[in-house]
């Protein structure tokens, strides 16, 4: 148990946002949940998380935040479908769809709306080994990440695709915008990942006691030079599936991937010099376009690796997703733009 007596400086302030500061560790939708789940006391009353502090309060907190158990429940949710058999389905994962149930303030956004939902209405069996919460989960890809993700429906296929994995036997490739002109046709990125000490949301290269081998080869595509900026279109394969990184890869060269801000990326592109053959004055008077893209244009395009079954070659592709295609066709449909193929 925890009692604060608020400070007359916290005069005004809400009362979950108070507690998120005075309690070691806590987020504010974790404070939230303490307050849902009637553990914290103000003056003897129990209080919204809007309460508005007056100062002098005595705030009594008792027990620990405890979030409703996540379940995975069957969703009739649509699915790509690229290849399916007895023993495993290659999904065409959409981005803004979460692979598994993640944090949140209540069940129905923690475990709804996942690939996995969808999974367990469309396949139903599903191998077990990733736990009651990840049937069929081998690998992932990003929320904001589109393209080719493996699902495993027996624990046997499982296992043998874990082994593939490990072994780096099944190869993965992937389409990604970048910012600016890459100045290498190719090249290989080998920078151990480890997360962020100081953010934790973000992985990073910076040396760190406990990184992780990370190696990625990449390959330009074909440069763009636009009113927006210039940009490359790139090839990357992974040897390894580190969390984030073709991200983090690609950032620590100064090219990160379009859309993708918590590595740098622009939020929004903006015309760099816009339409010069307007008067000063219209020029002076004229917004320019913006374009966002509201994802990472970032996309798992090919797999290949050897069925653990009937031991047969699989080369599956995805083709980059409507919003990649027009996005990039704005880029390039620009009639001051030109491109660099190689």
């Amino acid at each position: 148990m925890s009692e604060f007596v608020v400070p007359a400086e916290a005069r005004g302030q809400r009362l979950d946002q108070f507690l998120a500061t005075q309690i070691e560790g806590i987020s504010r939708s974790r404070v939230q949940l303490l307050l849902e789940q009637g553990s914290v006391l103000v003056d003897g009353s129990h209080p919204k998380a809007s309460l508005r502090l007056k100062g002098g309060e005595l705030i009594v907190v008792e027990g620990e935040p405890r979030p409703a158990p996540l379940k995975a429940i069957a969703e009739d949710i649509p699915l790509t479908v690229v290849f399916e058999d007895a023993d495993l389905a290659v999904i065409d994962k959409p981005a803004g769809m979460m692979v598994h149930a993640g944090s949140g303030q209540n069940e129905d956004a923690r475990s709804r709306g996942t690939l996995v939902n969808a999974l367990l209405f469309h396949f139903k069996a599903l191998s077990t080994t990733g736990g009651e919460l990840r049937p069929g989960i081998v690998h992932r890809l990003d929320k904001n990440t589109s393209g080719l993700i493996i699902v495993a429906k027996n624990d046997r296929t499982h296992a043998a695709l874990a082994r593939l994995f490990s072994s780096r036997q099944i190869h993965k490739t992937y389409t990604a915008l970048v910012q600016g002109h890459v100045a290498r046709e190719r090249g290989t990125i080998s920078a151990a990942i480890a997360r962020d000490p100081l953010r934790r949301t973000r992985m990073t290269t910076q040396p760190q006691e406990n990184a992780r081998s990370a190696i990625s080869h990449y390959e330009v595509v074909r440069r763009l030079t636009t009113r927006f900026g210039k940009f490359t279109l790139v090839r990357v394969r992974i040897e390894t599936g580190r969390t984030h990184q073709i991200r983090v890869h690609m950032a620590s060269l100064g090219h990160p991937v379009v859309g993708d801000t918590l590595y740098g990326a622009s939020g929004q592109l903006a015309e760099q010099d816009p339409l010069q053959t307007r008067s000063r004055a219209a020029r002076r008077n004229a917004e320019p376009e913006r374009l966002r893209l509201g994802r990472n244009f970032l996309h798992a395009a090919e797999l290949a690796f050897t069925h653990p079954s009937t031991r047969k070659l699989l080369q599956l592709q995805a083709p980059l997703p409507v919003e990649l295609q027009a996005f990039l066709h704005r880029l390039e449909g620009d009639p001051g733009a030109s491109s660099t193929s190689n």
